[in-house]
């Protein structure tokens, strides 16, 4: 995919050749200078004409009639070298990879060194081109009756790194390797939940672990009552198809010590139980598996890359269906950890599940957990669409958590969580629980409800309702599902320091 040299000339033939343009007052500099002159002065006609774009993200196309070895050259604008920074340069090369797809480029070059700046190294923008190059051009293939003509894609894309120095070639198949793992998670959450039932996600979690020989655990219903796995199963009661609690291991330190626990809501579809969402409501609700889709696509980047870290990946995996044995309100559950809980709303099942879950990473020797899950519409309410919203019991461990969604550009905004937030979920009369207080604070509530189940461990709850799916396209993909979190918490597990490491 990637051929990576230093050894650029403007003579080399390529059918599209790349260079980034930052908006500046003065003369053109750098590749795009020696350009212009073998253009006998025209790029620079073009950027005053505005024929070409220092805009950031924009992309404008020039036909080379011979003078140099590509046929067309593509200019990337960059805008304001201060105000540069990874995320725009990411946002940029999503761009430009919609534009190849669009225009089906088979072949190209990018002169890479000319997307740097002194807040953007060389590694950082081959490993942001990396990310971008899958991300940018992911279609979910669907189920439509296909053409027999073959699809025109990016075969070979040279990268040519001038004479600055960095592991260009890793940086690219790290930031690649990120995308393609984000990819995984977008296909699992596109996929119908009559083709992905508890079942299926199983098998994939197997196959997984295959490729990248991870201790592998898949609990049935049986194992599951002998645990006393009594809130997963509940929500299962009513479905045809049986639950499944699905566990990965990776073991990346000598000792399994230091345990991050990655632990996913796996609904593969929610019709809400007899607390029945409406008919608009219930649609897409394929995508309430998103964040086991995340923690999957986490593994897979983890898988790849190996980093010298522990973790468990706990999946509770089940539909939420009606049916004449289906749990219903005003049910008390006794969930895994003996902790009694009394149903109030069959449509707060992803809390119910992530308890035992919560609970079994615990049982594999979780150190510290993370939730991640489309919990709640309170989320949307409070945070819109693009932000997911987190909840924690620890500042240190939340500040990693940040971090790595700060580095990922999957932006999140801590919740409050008090004492009393803590109370409503206690506040049943006949159990210890109940599973939902009321719409106030309704995403507060939800994450306070998981945190019960994390009681001293170390602990940040994600809810990504809002941002699991887009409905409009964007620099970094399509329309449908947006793979969020994946990124962040490979990151989070790559980057993780414990207080012994010097955190």
């Amino acid at each position: 995919m990637f051929t990576v040299s230093n050894q650029f000339d403007f003579t080399n033939r390529h059918d599209c050749l790349v260079i980034g343009l930052f908006n500046k007052p003065t003369s053109l500099e750098g590749v795009i200078g020696e350009a212009d002159k073998l253009f006998d002065g025209q790029l620079t006609e073009l950027i005053k004409s505005g024929d070409i774009s220092t805009k950031k993200k924009e992309i404008s196309k020039i036909h080379t009639f011979g003078k140099i070895g590509a046929r067309k050259l593509y200019v990337v604008g960059l805008g304001h070298e201060k105000q540069f920074n990874f995320e725009t340069l990411r946002d940029a090369f999503g761009r430009l990879f919609k534009t190849a797809k669009k225009e089906k480029w088979t072949e190209a070059a990018v002169m890479l060194n000319s997307f740097t700046s002194n807040s953007v190294e060389l590694n950082d923008a081959a490993h942001a081109l990396g990310e971008a190059f899958p991300m940018a051009t992911y279609e979910f293939a669907g189920y439509k009756q296909k053409s027999n003509e073959p699809e025109k894609r990016i075969e070979n894309l040279t990268v040519y790194s001038g004479d600055e120095e960095g592991d260009v070639e890793a940086a690219l198949e790290v930031g690649f390797v990120f995308g393609k793992g984000t990819n995984s998670a977008r296909t699992l959450v596109n996929t119908p939940g009559n083709l992905l039932t508890a079942t299926d996600m199983a098998e994939y979690a197997l196959r997984l672990a295959e490729t990248y020989e991870f201790e592998a655990e898949i609990l049935e219903k049986e194992e599951m009552e002998k645990l006393g796995m009594g809130a997963l199963l509940a929500v299962n009661q009513g479905s045809a198809e049986p639950p499944k609690m699905i566990v990965l291991k990776y073991q990346g330190k000598q000792e399994w010590k230091d345990v991050i626990g990655l632990v996913g809501k796996g609904i593969t579809f929610d019709t809400g139980g007899y607390s029945i969402k409406t008919k608009a409501g219930i649609v897409g609700m394929k995508s309430d598996m998103g964040g086991a889709a995340a923690v999957l696509g986490a593994m897979e980047i983890i898988g790849e890359l190996k980093p010298e870290r522990n973790v468990v990946a706990v999946i509770p995996s089940t539909d939420n269906m009606i049916s004449g044995t289906a749990f219903k309100p005003d049910d008390v559950i006794t969930s895994m950890s003996g902790k009694t809980i009394e149903v109030l709303n069959t449509d707060a099942e992803g809390r119910l599940v992530l308890a035992d879950a919560m609970t079994y990473a615990k049982h594999h020797g979780a150190n510290y957990l993370v939730d991640i899950a489309t919990l709640t519409g309170g989320v949307i309410t409070a945070l819109g669409l693009h932000t997911s919203g987190a909840l924690t019991n620890n500042e240190d461990f939340f500040e990693q958590v940040l971090e790595a969604s700060y580095e990922s550009g999957e932006p999140i905004w801590r919740l409050p969580l008090f004492e009393r937030d803590i109370e409503r979920v206690r506040g049943s009369k006949i159990a210890d629980l109940n599973n939902s207080p009321g719409s106030e604070g309704h995403a507060i509530m939800g994450g306070a409800f998981v945190g019960e189940f994390a009681e001293g461990t170390p602990w940040v709850h994600l809810d990504i309702a809002g941002t699991a799916t887009t409905s409009k396209e964007y620099d970094l993909g399509p329309a449908g599902a947006t793979g969020v979190m994946a990124r962040t918490l490979a990151l989070l597990v790559e980057r993780f320091e414990t207080e012994e490491d010097g955190k």
